[in-house]
């Protein structure tokens, strides 16, 4: 089997793409950020019989050094390394230009210069910004409503750039809302979860009123497989999606439903984004993967994301699990 790369292994999204990708008998070179206490991140919780057959690559997505080193004997780079909070985009900008825009840089030069077979780059959906029709097709305006955004689009359209001017076989997978286990606190569902599971009713949220389109962890890491194995793919941007909207509201109340708790929510002004930041509307369109990849998401519509919802809130209840957050602070 191909050598695979998968940068931000150490992630959220990272080490369930890598646990996946090692079942599925690929050989996994994990990228994870370098620091001095030696933790891989998420992949410190994985089983022993995953983490013996990865191999882990320490570093950082700044360095073009490091990066090249790490993408020798790969046949293919899942790049997942990025500053994704936007709340800390708002304090520190910088930062994000020099490891999203930077950092995507560094790997599709490397890329060419290696003779990769193919760059899977991950953007997001909030480089769309506020929908400007529904449901959000790839064709949708790209609107910068935050440094986050902002330094995607930038790393997105570098990606790119190297595809159209040299032929560097990159794709583009844009993931909607993805949620699950591990998922940092300081996003919507782990919220409200990691709240009513420390024995909370009232619900510390910013605004209730936008919708998103949630996707499920393992929907999304079939996503990346799909586009990792699909030449259909190169050359192209493709959602990944439930294509069922639901307002953050309704979604604490869902939550509050599955746990089996009562939940009243109260506006928290620092979790509030700046007014013409807020992205008030996402609903992604999926005909593409489905068309392309052959990819359907398994979580999908109100029973899916039930499903999904139920299964989150199972991990995060775990008290081995949840002494890992800290239920009481907002971390932006």
């Amino acid at each position: 089997m191909k050598k695979i790369l998968v940068t931000g292994a150490d992630g959220f999204i990272g080490s369930h793409l890598t646990e996946q990708l090692v079942r599925q008998g690929y050989h996994v070179r994990a990228f994870v950020n370098y620091n001095s206490f030696n933790s891989w991140g998420w992949l410190d919780e994985s089983p022993k019989e995953i983490t013996k057959n990865i191999e882990v690559f320490a570093g950082d997505i700044r360095d073009p050094h490091g990066i090249k080193v790490a993408m020798q004997g790969c046949s293919h780079v899942l790049n997942l390394a990025a500053l994704i909070a936007i709340p800390y985009s708002y304090h520190s900008p910088d930062t994000y230009v020099d490891t999203n825009i930077k950092g995507t840089l560094n790997i599709v030069q490397a890329a060419r210069e290696l003779d990769v077979e193919k760059v899977v780059h991950t953007s997001t959906s909030e480089v769309y910004g506020t929908a400007l029709y529904v449901p959000i097709d790839e064709e949708h305006p790209l609107q910068g409503q935050s440094p986050y955004s902002a330094s995607k689009i930038g790393a997105d359209q570098m990606a790119l750039s190297f595809y159209r001017s040299f032929d560097t076989p990159v794709a583009v997978i844009r993931p909607f809302n993805t949620y699950g286990p591990r998922q940092s606190a300081r996003a919507v569902i782990p919220t409200i979860i990691t709240q009513l599971a420390a024995g909370k009713e009232n619900i510390k949220l910013g605004a209730i009123s936008p919708t998103r389109d949630f996707n499920y962890v393992m929907d999304t890491v079939s996503g990346f497989i799909s586009v990792m194995n699909s030449e259909k793919s190169i050359g192209e941007v493709i959602n990944i999606g439930s294509n069922y909207e639901v307002s953050i509201g309704d979604t604490a109340k869902m939550i509050a439903e599955v746990m089996g708790k009562k939940i009243e929510i109260e506006t928290d002004e620092v979790r509030l984004r700046p007014e013409k930041s807020e992205v008030n509307r996402l609903w992604a369109d999926n005909q593409k993967a489905k068309q392309l990849l052959d990819w359907e998401p398994q979580y999908g519509g109100v029973e899916g994301f039930k499903r999904g919802l139920q299964e989150t809130a199972e991990w995060f209840s775990n008290p081995k699990n949840l002494a890992q957050y800290k239920a009481d602070e907002y971390n932006i």
